[in-house]
């Protein structure tokens, strides 16, 4: 385990990101077993990404051009990424948390009087949380902490760690929420559903996602801190291509249509 140097744990990264979207974009076509094992995979990818690109945050010599690049990738990917998961996960993509997350690391240092800084950190969260940023809320709050934290060892593995206490807490109070509205009619776990946004069917596997990230927490307190290998635009160009490739799978499967296609794209 302390031989992982930056380019192993970015492919697990880009493992995990592939198999926890698969998941969502076919859980018709999947067994629930598979679907727990891809959910888990997936809570290994965030923590890794921001513990990263908080690193090139630090070290980068372009701050204007890598935040440039971020963000016209997260515009490239949008399409696909909607297209992929058919409107069930069609806020904006990881690209643009990102994006979000490394303004308010500048923003960190250039403001001295912090509660002015926390007040623009609450209003970046209630952002993530009005459009439905993927990874919500918990990720700015995982970039800060990877910025911010001082103690290197605590740097590296509490972030995963409150990432996996909080989907701990969200995933389990959705399958309780589930549980007392089917108690009470069929039309009441209808409203719950529509409120969450997913199924309870859905919702099941990701309890999984939570031992990923406690798992990755592990992972990058024992990261080398050597590069290994360069991969410096792999993942900006598989993102988007990702999504394509899942998208095509729906189509193949004909679980999305061209209709759909239209409502997504508004025409």
């Amino acid at each position: 385990m302390r031989n992982l140097d930056a380019y192993k744990l970015k492919w697990i990264a880009i493992i995990g990101m592939f198999l926890n979207h698969a998941a969502m974009a076919f859980p018709e076509i999947l067994p629930m077993w598979l679907q727990f094992v891809m959910y888990a995979a997936g809570g290994f990818t965030f923590p890794i990404m921001a513990f990263f690109v908080v690193e090139g945050y630090k070290h980068t010599s372009n701050l204007k051009k890598y935040l440039l690049r971020i963000f016209l990738f997260g515009v490239i990917a949008q399409i696909p990424h909607m297209i992929a998961f058919r409107l069930f996960a069609s806020g904006p993509n990881i690209m643009f948390l990102i994006f979000l997350g490394l303004l308010l690391l500048i923003l960190y240092d250039k403001i001295k009087i912090r509660v002015f800084f926390w007040l623009i950190f609450v209003v970046a969260i209630v952002i993530t949380f009005m459009f439905s940023f993927d990874w919500w809320v918990i990720g700015p709050v995982i970039m800060v902490m990877y910025h911010a934290i001082s103690k290197e060892k605590l740097r590296r593995t509490l972030p995963a760690i409150v990432a996996g206490a909080f989907y701990v807490i969200m995933v389990g109070f959705a399958l309780l929420s589930f549980q007392i509205a089917a108690a009470q009619g069929e039309q009441y776990l209808a409203e719950i559903e529509a409120m969450v946004g997913a199924s309870q069917e859905l919702m099941l596997p990701t309890i999984a996602f939570p031992v990923g990230c406690f798992i990755v927490a592990y992972m990058i307190r024992h990261f080398s801190g050597e590069r290994g290998k360069r991969m410096k635009y792999f993942f900006y160009v598989f993102y988007p291509v990702h999504f394509i490739v899942l998208a095509v799978i729906a189509f193949a499967f004909g679980l999305f249509e061209l209709t759909d296609l239209r409502t997504i794209l508004g025409f």
